[in-house]
């Protein structure tokens, strides 16, 4: 019971990381004192940590843990690329404000729609479980 506890956490732990950073930047960019370097700082410090972190699961341990190769894809490759266009836009929102901000809402979305999928597929994965009423 302890290995089906562990194996859920590393399929649980990046959803919330992922809902989580969406949640911190759409917070930050609330402040209404911003400036484009404040702005930029912030977005560009969600999207480098989210990319070191999606980097320790591509690189790091963590990926055994994934029952598919395709799970990998789906937890770790495609935020790797939302948080790169998440830092991508913050950068951007210093030279061309409204690409920086159209990357960036890519990016949020991107970030959105892995979580969303990879919460149903948790869901579905529990469920279809046999031997779990």
């Amino acid at each position: 019971m302890e290995a089906a506890g562990a194996k859920l956490r590393v399929y649980l732990t990046p959803t919330v990381v992922y809902f989580a950073s969406v949640l911190g930047v759409a917070e930050l960019l609330t402040f209404p004192n911003h400036s484009l370097l404040s702005a930029t700082l912030c977005v560009c410090l969600v999207g480098v940590c989210g990319l070191a972190y999606v980097g320790s699961i591509l690189i790091g341990g963590d990926k055994k843990g994934y029952e598919e190769r395709v799970d990998v894809i789906h937890y770790a490759v495609l935020p790797f690329v939302a948080y790169g266009l998440l830092v991508s836009g913050g950068v951007l929102l210093l030279h061309d404000t409204q690409l920086g901000l159209t990357l960036m809402a890519v990016g949020m979305l991107s970030l959105l729609m892995v979580g969303v999928r990879n919460s149903w597929a948790i869901a579905v994965g529990v469920v279809s479980r046999p031997g779990r009423h």
